[in-house]
């Protein structure tokens, strides 16, 4: 069971990234999904989930709403996080994760399978 993260790099202040997480060895349909982000010198911190429910739901932490989506494809191989509006406070290394759950949750400690995370640095 392996996850990735890809699509981080360097985009100006106010510009759009959309990461994505596949995995391998299992598909994502029954998982809920969050990406988590580390700034230099600080704790990681949740910042968007979607359910593994029909539904998918999604949750975002106050600070990315209205700027960041989180999404899954037809086929529920990979999940999406569309960034929009980007902010030098949101550099940061990307990581995804997963866990069987119901609903979804920005608590890092809940989360089963982890990949490597992607570097994303907004900057001018």
């Amino acid at each position: 069971v392996q996850l990735q993260a890809s699509g981080g790099g360097l985009v100006q202040p106010g510009g759009s990234l959309r990461l994505s997480c596949a995995a391998s060895g299992f598909s994502l349909d029954s998982y809920a999904i969050g990406w988590f982000r580390q700034a230099p010198g600080k704790e990681r911190e949740g910042v968007s989930c979607i359910s593994s429910r029909s539904d998918g739901r999604t949750y975002n932490v106050d600070s990315v709403k209205g700027r960041f989506t989180v999404s899954r494809d037809n086929a529920k191989t990979t999940v999406y996080l569309q960034m929009n509006s980007l902010k030098p406070e949101d550099t940061a290394v990307y990581s995804c994760a997963a866990v069987q759950l119901s609903g979804c949750s920005l608590n890092a400690w809940r989360y089963t399978y982890w990949g490597h995370g992607t570097l994303v640095t907004v900057s001018s």
